[in-house]
């Protein structure tokens, strides 16, 4: 009996402690891999948040803007703000903060006025933070006017309104609209 006890053992076939520390070394290069993944979808979900939230409060002031008359030179946003909406006699000529003409290097037919956040012109910026947010974050905003008319009578009013984040532990491309209204 011990003869066929000892012939089925033989027979039988295993791992070698080779191929298990080989097993072993991949799996844990993949769980290595997986774990890094959590930190930088972390951080990309804290980036996602921080510009949608940054695109909603700029759409939401853009909107009061174009709420008011082509006449008013200013008004006061929900927050308390006083923001100015341009001079109607300053025509075809930028008001407010100064506008950069940003061309995409792979599309040359692709250039857009973003807002320069390098100056600051009194009654077109301020600050912002967000209630809503944990952290506490915070957005600076700044905006440009250009009226086209004649004389003191506007015809349109082009609002190029950014948004972007202050401090933060990350680069985050400033938001910026531009739209038109005209009578």
């Amino acid at each position: 009996m011990r003869r066929a006890f000892t012939r089925r053992r033989k027979s039988q076939r295993g791992f070698s402690i080779l191929e298990m520390l080989f097993a072993t070394v991949i799996l844990l290069v993949g769980l290595v891999a997986i774990a890094q993944l959590v930190p930088a979808s972390i951080l990309m979900n804290q980036q996602n948040r921080t510009n949608s939230s940054a695109l909603v409060f700029a759409q939401h002031e853009l909107d009061q803007m174009l709420d008011h008359p082509m006449t008013a030179n200013s008004f006061t946003d929900e927050l308390g703000n006083v923001c100015q909406l341009g001079n109607p006699a300053v025509t075809n000529a930028v008001q407010g903060t100064n506008v950069l003409l940003y061309s995409n290097p792979w599309n040359p037919y692709d250039a857009r006025a973003v807002i320069d956040f390098t100056s600051t012109v009194p009654g077109y910026t301020f600050t912002f933070q967000d209630a809503t947010d944990p952290s506490g974050t915070t957005y600076d905003v700044r905006w440009a006017v250009i009226i086209t008319g004649n004389g003191s009578t506007a015809s349109s009013k082009r609002f190029i309104l950014g948004v972007r984040q202050v401090g933060g532990n990350g680069y985050f491309q400033p938001i910026t609209l531009d739209t038109m209204v005209s009578k």
